[in-house]
């Protein structure tokens, strides 16, 4: 059984009441939970982290690349400003896939651009919530290979 790291940057935690016109209603439990169900019908193992924290984010990216098969990452406004975070994707030597629940280039202009963009293996955004759960299903097919 492969695992994937689920990694969810800062505010993510707001998501259901943060902005419902970009994000939607669900909570971020409710997110978590559709991925865990997605996870097992994928025969995948999943572990799921939030922080709001910059130094957080590395350290998990670090440990995804020590217990898990691939990575899944929303960096959220850190995706925009942090070489750190690029830094310890670049480290890692397991797939990540960068995923966004909106569509980043139909906003603003400093959120078009991405650190990590260059060096994941793919990008996944604006589906909403299902973005996560065609991220799972994306490392499952590159796990696969």
């Amino acid at each position: 059984m492969h695992r994937i790291m689920v990694i969810h940057g800062p505010n993510l935690n707001l998501i259901g009441t943060r902005e419902p016109d970009i994000y939607g209603s669900q909570s971020l439990e409710d997110i978590n939970q559709a991925m865990r169900t997605e996870a097992r019908e994928l025969d995948l193992e999943v572990t799921i982290v939030q922080t709001n924290h910059e130094g957080e984010l590395v350290e998990e990216i670090q440990k995804a690349g020590k217990q898990a098969d691939a990575l899944i990452i929303n960096p959220a406004a850190y995706t925009h400003t942090s070489v750190a975070i690029l830094d310890a994707v670049k480290a890692i030597s397991i797939p990540a896939i960068e995923v966004h629940m909106s569509n980043v280039h139909a906003r603003e202009d400093f959120r078009h651009h991405s650190y990590i963009a260059g060096v994941v293996a793919g990008r996944i955004m604006g589906f909403g919530a299902e973005s996560y759960l065609l991220a799972l299903r994306a490392a499952k097919s590159i796990l696969s290979i």
